[in-house]
């Protein structure tokens, strides 16, 4: 294995672990929620390998930016992997329900899976899973909870309703 790199950074949501290298991003997690991810022991704290990573989230939680431009490299099954590149194709600002994303991997039986597959996403904000909710729109089960969920998605929001207006001009 490569080495990686890590560092916690300061967000609105709390601590937040970045872990990677200048090859892709690995891991992220929030500090908060019932199973945060902790670095590893052969794991090298050093910012300076993920500080591009750092970046593109400090304009993220800044609003000023939508769609992030790294080499990702998360590592589950054939179905998870399937999940987590659909969860990517969830527009900034948009809420989908577990029952769609199953429908649009082509299983609308596999809801329940689909759950299960957004709680191992090794790369929350990234994999937006927090723009997965309920099928009647409530906020459900996320990693960092239900606060920082709903944080994630107050923050999209607005940027994107701020990004409407700026349009509208």
């Amino acid at each position: 294995m490569t080495d990686l790199f890590y560092t916690n950074m300061d967000t609105p949501v709390g601590p937040f672990l970045v872990a990677g290298n200048e090859e892709a991003l690995f891991y992220t997690s929030f500090s908060t929620g019932r199973w945060p991810r902790k670095p590893q022991p052969d794991w090298i704290e050093d910012v300076g390998p993920v500080k591009p990573y750092i970046d593109q989230f400090n304009a993220y939680f800044d609003g000023d930016l939508t769609e992030f431009n790294m080499k990702l490299a998360p590592s589950g099954s054939p179905f998870q992997m399937q999940v987590w590149a659909a969860l990517q194709e969830i527009p900034y600002g948009v809420t989908w329900s577990y029952g769609q994303l199953a429908k649009h991997i082509g299983d609308p039986g596999a809801g329940q899976a689909v759950g299960a597959a957004n709680g191992a996403n090794p790369l929350p904000i990234v994999i937006p899973c927090h723009r997965v909710v309920g099928g009647d729109g409530t906020l459900t089960g996320f990693g960092g909870g239900l606060e920082t969920k709903l944080t994630l998605l107050s923050l999209e929001n607005a940027a994107a309703d701020a990004g409407d207006q700026m349009r509208l001009l």
